[in-house]
């Protein structure tokens, strides 16, 4: 499979998308730690900026609130370079975020089934979306919307289930050499 946007790797970014609970935060950091990167987390950014959790602002703002929100940072951090940046799960749903990424960076999706999602976010209480009487179905319908959306924005799709931190970093960095030209030694 070629490299889809051969311009973006001059910038050497490296975008995560993917669902809630798919590892963008963990893999991210020991990826940018391999890579002797900075490593951001945009979720982690907007929190940072406005002093409240993520919770808050869609409690006070809704959905559409924060992603107006996000699509600001997220203008800023692809603007960086080399960086390796978990994006929201979220992301995805607006054209001009998937464009942003497609332009600026590398990006990977990391996939996981709603099963390995579920059984990862299931206890955790600052997931706004999932605050619904069925969290789980919740899951799914995210995963069934979102999908098409990171199949589409992404250069390579990493499979997280089954295997460990190490091995899926591993794994996600022999897949960067394949695509993304290296600096001369």
């Amino acid at each position: 499979m070629p490299f889809k946007r051969q311009e973006a790797t001059t910038t050497r970014n490296v975008f995560l998308v993917g669902l809630m609970g798919a590892g963008k935060t963990s893999v991210g950091k020991l990826l940018a730690k391999d890579l002797r990167s900075r490593f951001v987390d945009c979720d982690q950014e907007i929190e940072r900026r406005t002093g409240v959790p993520i919770s808050v602002i869609f409690d006070i703002e809704g959905e559409e609130g924060f992603r107006r929100r996000e699509t600001a940072v997220l203008r800023e951090l692809v603007q960086l370079q080399g960086v390796v940046l978990a994006t929201g799960g979220g992301a995805v749903v607006r054209p001009e975020n998937r464009e942003m990424l497609s332009k600026s960076g590398f990006v990977v999706y990391l996939r996981a089934t709603v099963d390995e999602l579920w059984q990862r976010t299931r206890h955790d209480r600052n997931r706004p979306l999932l605050a619904t009487g069925d969290p789980r179905q919740r899951l799914a319908e995210l995963f069934t919307q979102r999908d098409p959306l990171y199949c589409d924005v992404a250069d390579i799709t990493i499979d997280t289930g089954g295997q460990g931190l190490r091995t899926l970093v591993n794994q996600l960095e022999q897949r960067l050499r394949e695509y993304v030209p290296q600096e001369p030694a």
